[in-house]
């Protein structure tokens, strides 16, 4: 199936890709999104707390309810949705193969953008594999899609953002969160989801690691050890916890495979989650080609929006639906978004490290 009435594929149905495709639909684009899940909207709608910030980023709305809003107002403006449709290769003039119902098709668009979301990582210890091992993500999942309860006692690895939530909702879902290990000396997640799960009583074992999950075969108990300078950890003064869950919330990867296969150059950012396609300040890796969302770099859900909406604007201004005056007037104002979301004690860090990714190589198209 090769369809040359698509003015921009979009692959990935979560904030990035839902923002890509409302903006770039409102300019009067013909919209195709593909996603490989059975429901759209990425990690919104496991998200049932509510955001906070600002009002331009639905501050007081829980995430799955911003799914639905983003997917109101796709429907609205005629953008195409497939769900359960692989995107496994990208070719030359942006020639996409997609996989639907066991068979394969081919997809010729004018512009793609690339929103594949990331991946979660995850650590290597004795007993890792067993039956109770699990990603935060994973445990979220069960409890909030699935209403599946993973286990009754939890012992959550990590103090990012994910692992505090996911240790509350946990909690709201009946299970008992034992501890929270982290092995840097700072919590790395916000304030105010780490004091919810500190009154909550649960401890955190700060500058410890996990070290071993033991059980015959499903988990039954979990060894910790505090670690020393180098991130070593002290067998000597190792403890044992009793849990039947083991959640890793131990951070993020960037899912690069379409890019990669597009043959987008690359550069390693550690603070933004590892090898990223490089990309121009209007988020084009190759020409016609953008990447957004966590795709372009860890960032959180309401920046992921942002971006996506960045690409969805870079994409009418190139297919002419948009004005290069209005185009600038509206990158601007989504630029003076992300650089509030992108402010605070990280703030800077995160700025610079993106903008050294967004700049080797690549030419700004007169968008600075």
């Amino acid at each position: 199936m090769i369809n040359s009435e698509i003015d921009c594929l979009v692959v990935g149905a979560g904030p990035a890709g839902l923002g890509a495709a409302t903006q770039a639909a409102r300019h009067g684009a013909r919209v195709l999104v593909v996603d490989e899940n059975t429901r759209p909207g990425g990690q919104l709608f496991k998200q049932i707390h509510k955001f906070f910030g600002s009002q331009d980023h639905m501050a007081g709305t829980r995430g799955f309810r911003i799914g639905e809003l983003l997917l109101e107002q796709a429907r609205e403006l005629g953008v195409q949705v497939h769900l359960d449709t692989l995107a496994w290769g990208i070719f030359d003039d942006n020639v996409v193969s997609i996989r639907k119902n066991n068979q394969s098709y081919t997809i010729a668009a004018k512009t793609v953008v690339i929103a594949t979301g990331a991946t979660e990582n995850a650590l290597s210890f004795p007993g890792c594999t067993r039956p109770g091992v699990m990603t935060a993500g994973a445990a979220q999942t069960m409890i909030n899609i699935h209403q599946v309860l993973p286990g009754k006692k939890i012992l959550m690895v990590g103090t990012g953002n994910v692992g505090l939530i996911v240790s509350y909702q946990l909690m709201q879902a009946g299970a008992e969160v034992v501890a929270i290990v982290e092995a840097m000396p700072d919590v790395g997640g916000y304030d105010v989801h780490a004091k919810k799960v500190q009154r909550a009583g649960v401890p955190f074992f700060l500058q410890h690691t996990i070290v071993e999950a033991r059980g015959n075969p499903e988990v039954t108990s979990a060894v910790l050890a505090p670690v020393d300078n180098r991130f070593q950890p002290l067998m000597d003064q190792a403890f044992e916890v009793d849990a039947d869950t083991v959640c890793l919330a131990v951070g993020l990867s960037p899912r690069i495979d379409l890019a990669l296969l597009a043959g987008c150059k690359t550069d390693y950012v550690p603070a933004l989650g590892g090898h990223l396609p490089v990309h121009s300040g209007l988020l084009e890796t190759r020409e016609n080609l953008y990447v957004a969302g966590d795709a372009a770099g860890i960032e959180e859900a309401s920046t992921a929006l942002e971006e996506g909406k960045l690409a969805g604007t870079a994409v009418a201004m190139r297919l002419g639906l948009l004005s290069e005056e209005t185009g600038r007037q509206e990158l601007n104002l989504i630029e003076d978004r992300l650089r509030n979301l992108r402010s605070g004690c990280f703030g800077e860090t995160r700025q610079i490290a993106k903008q050294d990714v967004i700049v080797k190589g690549c030419k700004f198209y007169g968008y600075k």
